[in-house]
């Protein structure tokens, strides 16, 4: 008598995590449609879900996807009501206050233009509002970051990541920021002017902080043909290239030394930065992995990713809604924790791969899953961006090392901050020089976009691809640990 098996499907806690993570990001993203769900519904998915939580069955899984289904529809409406007051000042004049996001120069028309935090309506009616909007307008010779600023002018809707707009604006500072953080951070911005000639302050002043007001239109122009503007915004995928070269180079000295140094980096570059949402993304994504790697545990980047776009997401649900620099963040974090890896492991195998080539299959593989998107929201492609990227991109790492050495001489010793800029300015000289050229290539940028069916077409042919390598590098070398691909 041959008894029956029985075949039950176990699954790991990380697994389950992921899943309620993703839900959530499913249900977010549902509740901007107005699908509505009553709060009685959660207990019964709760109490499902802790019941069936040893047992790591598919019945838990199903009860962890509910669970973040209903969690993501409860937070997204939740910060539609808190929205919902924007629309009544939408084309009315308005007295608000707001604190200045970036610092302010005269652009566009002859204005002033910032984007702004932390709304207070103060006409016609008083009350806080979440979310950003961008000001332009005149009354004020400069607006520095953090400055408290009180603007007089009609409100319109605008797309993105920002809530409004307000055009021909009446401006007035009504508080200067006292940061010390703040003070430190113009005076190195002043000390980069003084020891790199322009566009060169204004090119590190890009990768670094991303701070663009300054850098020339005909360069802006020239990033764009060459699929380079990216390394001009504050990039975590920058950042975290620094950290893993830290990590990578004085780990075999300290485990302690090289941790305190790249949080330390990240502390400096958050500070730096004003808390930029993609360097905060990209703090949370390395925090925990140094976190993991110094324990020595391991981590699944899915469960990373999902983690920090929940976490950011059910912070400002409106990144998930309408903030493209949102998606291409994460894109290029698949790319680079889990693509890279498995492309490194396919075609490198077993064998250590160096600094800079690691570097530049990161910088291929974080290309790849962005290329689509862009096509599909944009409608047009750099046709050098790949030979661009993998010639310039491993480079930003250096430049944004030379350009704080430049910053801080510039500061401290400002006659002789030539003298330490030289490392930057010729580096920087010949990135610009790779991107003159290029930019030059006829036909260097072309109109091509992708539908929604094309660019989803698209990815699953990646994803595939990824499952396939996956499946190879598993039976050639059996069990991948964290030392060759990112878990």
């Amino acid at each position: 008598m041959v008894n029956a098996m029985k075949l039950t499907i176990r699954f790991k806690q990380t697994t389950v995590l992921t899943v309620i993570f993703s839900s959530f990001l499913v249900g977010l993203a549902l509740a901007r449609n107005d699908n509505d769900l009553h709060i009685s519904w959660l207990l019964p998915i709760v109490l499902l879900f802790a019941f069936s939580w040893r047992r790591k069955t598919l019945i838990l899984v199903a009860s962890a996807a509910l669970l973040g289904l209903c969690g993501g529809i409860l937070r997204g409406h939740a910060f539609l009501s808190q929205l919902q007051p924007y629309e009544t000042l939408y084309g009315e004049e308005s007295t608000i206050r707001v604190q200045a996001g970036t610092d302010a120069v005269y652009a566009n028309g002859g204005q002033l233009e910032f984007d702004a935090y932390h709304v207070e309506i103060l006409r016609p009616i008083n009350l806080k509002l979440p979310g950003k909007i961008q000001v332009r307008g005149r009354g004020v010779p400069i607006v520095y970051r953090g400055d408290i600023v009180e603007v007089t002018g009609s409100m319109y809707p605008t797309g993105g990541a920002r809530q409004g707009r307000i055009s021909f604006a009446e401006i007035r500072v009504v508080g200067r920021s006292g940061s010390l953080v703040e003070s430190i951070r113009r005076k190195f911005v002043a000390g980069m002017q003084t020891a790199l000639p322009e566009p060169l302050a204004s090119f590190g002043l890009g990768i670094l902080i991303g701070q663009r007001t300054t850098l020339p239109d005909d360069l802006s122009e020239q990033l764009s043909i060459v699929g380079l503007t990216h390394i001009i915004a504050v990039s975590g995928y920058n950042l975290t290239i620094i950290i893993r070269g830290v990590r990578r180079k004085l780990s075999r000295l300290s485990k302690y030394q090289s941790t305190v140094l790249s949080l330390v980096l990240m502390a400096g570059f958050l500070l730096l930065t004003g808390f930029s949402a993609s360097i905060v993304r990209a703090s949370m994504v390395t925090s925990l992995s140094l976190a993991a790697w110094y324990y020595g545990r391991k981590f699944k980047p899915l469960l990373l990713i999902s983690l920090t776009a929940a976490v950011t997401a059910m912070g400002n649900p409106v990144y998930l809604w309408s903030d493209i620099g949102w998606y291409l963040s994460f894109l290029a974090f698949f790319g680079v924790l889990i693509l890279a890896p498995l492309l490194k492991t396919c075609i490198f195998g077993m064998k250590e791969q160096k600094f800079l080539g690691q570097v530049v299959l990161e910088s291929i593989s974080a290309q790849i899953m962005v290329t689509p998107l862009i096509l599909y929201i944009f409608s047009e492609a750099s046709l050098i961006a790949l030979p661009s990227n993998v010639i310039v991109v491993p480079l930003v790492p250096f430049a944004m090392i030379f350009s704080v050495v430049a910053g801080i001489a510039g500061m401290l010793a400002p006659v002789v901050s030539g003298l330490f800029a030289w490392p930057g300015t010729i580096l920087m000289t010949y990135m610009l020089d790779i991107v003159n050229l290029f930019s030059r290539i006829p036909y260097a940028k072309v109109e091509l976009s992708l539908s929604l069916f094309g660019m989803l077409l698209a990815y699953s042919l990646v994803i595939t691809c990824m499952l396939v390598f996956a499946h190879k590098a598993k039976t050639r070398y059996g069990t991948i640990t964290d030392k060759n691909i990112i878990e």
